[in-house]
């Protein structure tokens, strides 16, 4: 293994090629919690975590136990408990833990590390060999990026009931045709650290005419503040194109834009300009002023609002040929679908357009849109949109050209019945097969895993008791703390499938040995790396169910699995039967 040198007097680091071996996509954390196992938080201090350790060895000393089985078990544990210790008292050992995990321990070169380093420059140097390995995956990217639009002309469909249609002859079935298609597509290809090239290229055709462009663009990042790019292209119908564009931050708060072309057209040069600011005018606001000249020359101006909740634009242009007013909003649902609804309308020497729509992710990489617009003249038109990772198809279904309310009735209310068919039918049973089949994968690749964990919460078990005789002996004489049962797992509710079962583990020894001054206290870590715990159903939801008493009280309490709990509280009482 090479290392290099940071410049500090003995300070030597691993290289990437350590990032490279711990940040690999294969790479699998070891399952062992070292915070569960001690029962102790994340932030726990030294004082924590040495009185965790000594209960903890208190209760697996090898000494304390003379048959030979108990014997080699209680060494197997304690010798756990003592490397979680050492690991999370050295600070040096604990920062490299909480980053990389425990195989980050096991790795050579951070024996070579300057002890003196504190967390937070290992942080920093965990971080900067990040950078230089997605520098290295950018070499290799070429990110593309492609759209794909298919018009259809469904106006036969509505138009038939106006009052000025006339029927061709031979009538039937109403007339849907595609009558125009949009095919773009983009690549790019990094040249070096700070250069990158990019190619793309579009087909169209609308009623049997169509054509096409390639353009090669060249940008280069020339500092921390600002880009360049020079794009060349060539089409078939406007002629070859040469541009340039330069971006560059003027303030922390405030950013330039600049572009220029130049076409050869058949009807000579066309040359054309813009120029574009922008600036925060708070945390989510930000102000937009643009003005181009050429073939559409124009002046807009746009405001721009964006929270975790919301999303505003407000623009004006005016300009030849176009100027309008235009002013959308988007409410964002704070749901697991990220669904958002959005409305906007639009006005200017064209017309008026009104739009409303929804958006919501159906599934990790897929996201599935539908926007009615209203407009006069241009009609009713139902918009279909879904973006899967970096594609992008579009379905603008063009319905009438009048404004009838039939038309807007079934774009609006037809999509959503479809949608909610396709969702209940189709994506919710795939998404749960799919999440049972990833399951019994996970649950057949971490068998022996779970087989050697089981064996050890049992073995711990068995060496609780005493210890627990003696905790509920004294906890009795005070009327302080009993666990009388307690449970670990997956629970079936009477809601649930029959045919499903629950997959608990009786808990209620490990529970009771953690009790100390008729007090029970367990941190906000997974409860599966507690002593005498291990996890009974691998990739699926788990609390905690327990029934102690308390002051000749019974109480029942259930936990979430990485909820912290503290007994006594207060809860609800149970009757017991006489």
């Amino acid at each position: 293994m090479s290392f290099q040198n940071t410049g500090g007097v003995g300070v030597t680091v691993p290289n990437a090629n350590m990032a490279a071996s711990l940040d690999d996509d294969d790479f699998e954390f070891d399952n062992q919690d070292y915070y569960s196992l001690l029962n102790v938080r994340k932030e726990a201090t030294l004082e924590e975590l040495k009185a965790s350790y000594r209960r903890l060895c208190m209760l697996y000393h090898p000494d304390k136990h003379r048959d030979p089985e108990l014997k080699s078990q209680a060494e197997q544990l304690f010798n756990q408990v003592h490397q979680a210790y050492e690991v999370l008292s050295d600070a040096h050992s604990r920062a490299i833990y909480d980053i990389f995990g425990k195989k980050g321990l096991e790795v050579e070169g951070w024996e070579v590390v300057e002890r003196k380093r504190t967390p937070a420059e290992i942080r920093e140097e965990y971080e900067r060999l990040q950078r230089e390995r997605e520098e290295r995956r950018l070499q290799q990217r070429t990110n593309p990026k492609g759209t794909i639009s298919v018009g259809v002309d469904a106006t036969d469909l509505f138009d038939r009931y106006d009052e000025d249609f006339e029927e061709m002859p031979g009538g039937g079935f109403p007339h849907i045709e595609i009558n125009k298609m949009h095919i773009s597509q983009s690549i790019e290809a990094p040249l070096t650290n700070s250069d990158t090239a990019v190619l793309s290229g579009s087909l169209s055709t609308h009623n049997g005419n169509g054509g096409g462009n390639i353009n090669m663009t060249v940008r280069r990042v020339t500092s921390a503040k600002g880009w360049g790019e020079v794009e060349l292209g060539a089409g078939d119908i406007l002629g070859p194109l040469i541009g340039l564009k330069v971006f560059r931050n003027l303030t922390s708060r405030c950013f330039l834009t600049a572009q220029c072309g130049l076409q050869f057209s058949p009807r000579g040069l066309r040359p054309s300009c813009s120029l574009m600011t922008a600036r925060h005018l708070d945390q989510n606001t930000m102000g937009y002023l643009q003005w181009r000249w050429g073939p559409n020359s124009a002046m807009t101006t746009s405001l721009v609002r964006d929270t975790k909740s919301s999303h505003f634009t407000l623009a004006l242009q005016l300009g030849v040929p176009h100027s309008y007013l235009m002013m959308s909003y988007q409410y964002k649902f704070q749901d697991e679908d990220q669904t958002k609804v959005k409305g906007s309308v639009k006005t200017g020497w064209f017309g008026t357009v009104v739009e409303y729509g929804a958006e919501r992710k159906i599934s990790r990489h897929s996201v599935l849109s539908a926007t009615v617009s209203i407009g006069v003249p241009q009609g009713v038109t139902l918009k279909i949109k879904l973006a899967r990772a970096s594609q992008t198809y579009l379905f603008p279904v063009h319905l009438t050209d009048q404004l009838l309310p039939s038309a807007v009735f079934y774009a609006t209310v037809g999509p959503l019945l479809v949608y909610m068919a396709i969702h209940r039918l189709v994506v919710i049973p795939y998404t749960q097969a799919q999440k049972e089949q990833d399951l019994e994968l996970h649950r057949k690749s971490s068998a022996t895993d779970i087989a050697k964990k089981k064996h050890e919460a049992e073995s711990a078990v068995l060496l609780m008791q005493e210890s627990v005789k003696r905790i509920k002996e004294a906890e009795e004489s005070k009327m302080g703390l009993i666990i009388l049962n307690a449970w670990y797992g997956k629970f079936v509710s009477d809601t649930s499938q029959k045919q499903e079962k629950a997959k608990v583990i009786d808990v209620t020894v490990p529970l009771q040995c953690l009790v100390k001054d008729s007090k029970l206290i367990l941190t906000e870590a997974s409860k599966a790396g507690l002593p005498g715990f291990y996890d009974p159903c691998v990739g699926e939801e788990k609390s905690l169910k327990l029934l102690y008493q308390f002051r000749g009280v019974m109480h029942q309490v259930i936990s979430a699995d990485t909820e912290s709990l503290r007994i006594p509280k207060q809860s609800h009482r149970i009757e017991s039967e006489s």
